[in-house]
């Protein structure tokens, strides 16, 4: 949904700032006043303790609601019908003293029992701002972007990026057989497919160290290591011996799926980890695809980040999903926009889904930064000319993006180009 010439939300008065749009068939007054009492210190139904006094204390406060239009149909399932649906944009702000710095708490709070009220037909989180006192209580992202240059020795341009495929299937020794074809390709970062885990096929541990053998002998030959993302979600204990693993044979990142995990399992790792943490967004779909219901992707991204996510995924470009393009832009934007002037914690932008070359130039044009990782999996170990094509036609088709180059110019002169867009 968008908000239109809503301002930006600030909390820069110590309040956490959340904006949202409703539809209701109630008076939208009493709706957004409803939610707000639902959502701190009030009940169905007055209670004794609920002085004014503590209502100034700890309600929440109706900060903005603006009518946008109307409706004559619900947008979702209602136990009684009205005549009128009413679409709003409602601000919202609660005091931290409500949850103090907890991100657990926080989501209960801005996320919680207000989607299944009897007063809202229709219910989305569009933004959301906490002020620096809680920022300063969460972790944050420990690389983000400096810190993945550095690990994976790209200095400068998007980091060039894969997933294995197939997703799963493949042996450790597979794997890695694919990832040495990779790694002589001179690929940037590599990372297992979420559904790639810890089965019996491919046992997580066999997996990293065959994985790793391959990365070092490459790391020998051309001096620089590429960053290999591998996925340890799990049970907090088993995350953290898989994290040990993957930092004791000198790997450089690892992979959590975002929604499996839930905050308190991203928080754990972050606050054992010593390496990046890849933040996968799988299951996104269920939280954001019906417009009336759910979230935008900004506040949802604000969490994972102050959780400590380095990287997150944005979707990519004319994906193999639903999500349009507008959208993924704003959803890249959002990772890169700091949270606070004291506190940055800006993480990277992943692009992925159905990624080739094609999609480089739009999403330069797009975000205009090459802050990013752009994985492509079937774009390039389907490459006609073999895997090490795959990555170098990548490539070329970034530096034919960055230099404002027409691909089908660039690749008059570069083979592994002009064999991969008869094939993307």
């Amino acid at each position: 949904m968008d908000a239109g010439a809503a301002p930006p939300l600030s909390a820069a008065d110590g309040r956490v700032h959340a904006r949202y749009w409703l539809e209701t068939g109630d008076d939208p007054r009493r709706a957004a006043e409803v939610i707000a009492g639902e959502q701190s210190c009030g009940t169905f139904t007055a209670v004794p303790g609920e002085t004014p006094a503590l209502k100034a204390r700890s309600g929440a406060r109706i900060e903005r609601l603006n009518i946008l239009d109307h409706a004559e149909h619900p947008a979702l399932p209602v136990l009684q019908a009205s005549p009128r649906y009413t679409r709003c944009l409602l601000d919202l702000s609660w005091p931290m003293d409500n949850f103090g710095p907890s991100l657990p708490n926080l989501m209960a709070t801005i996320a919680g029992n207000l989607f299944e009220l009897r007063q809202v037909s229709g219910l989305r989180l569009l933004d959301l701002a906490v002020p620096a006192a809680f920022a300063a209580g969460c972790p944050g992202p420990a690389f983000g972007i400096e810190g993945t240059r550095r690990l994976a020795g790209v200095p400068r341009g998007p980091l060039i990026g894969t997933i294995v495929k197939p997703s799963v299937g493949l042996s450790p020794e597979e794997t890695a057989a694919t990832v040495r074809q990779l790694l002589a390709g001179g690929i940037d970062f590599i990372k297992d497919d979420e559904l790639q885990a810890d089965g019996p096929h491919c046992p997580f541990d066999e997996r990293v160290r065959a994985v790793m053998r391959e990365v070092h002998e490459a790391a020998q030959r051309t001096g620089r290591q590429a960053m290999v993302a591998f996925n340890l979600t799990g049970e907090i204990d088993q995350m953290r011996r898989r994290h040990d693993l993957v930092l004791s044979l000198g790997g450089s990142c690892v992979m959590a799926s975002l929604n499996s995990l839930g905050l308190t399992g991203l928080l754990a790792l972050r606050r054992h980890s010593q390496l990046p943490i890849h933040a996968h967004r799988n299951g996104w779909g269920y939280l954001n695809r019906h417009p009336a219901l759910g979230w935008d992707y900004a506040p949802w991204q604000t969490l994972w980040r102050l959780a400590g996510a380095d990287h997150l995924h944005v979707n990519g470009l004319a994906n193999k999903f639903s999500e349009p393009d507008d959208s993924v832009i704003a959803a890249a934007r959002a990772v890169l926009r700091p949270l606070h002037a004291d506190h940055a914690m800006v993480a990277m932008p992943v692009f992925s889904s159905g990624q080739t070359g094609l999609q480089a130039a739009p999403t330069f044009a797009a975000l205009g930064t090459t802050d990013l990782i752009h994985a492509a999996g079937g774009g390039i170990i389907g490459h006609p000319g073999g895997i090490a094509a795959g990555v170098a036609a990548m490539r070329q088709a970034w530096d034919a993006a960055v230099t404002g180059v027409p691909l089908p110019q660039h690749a008059a002169t570069h083979p592994e180009l002009a064999q991969a867009l008869t094939a993307w």
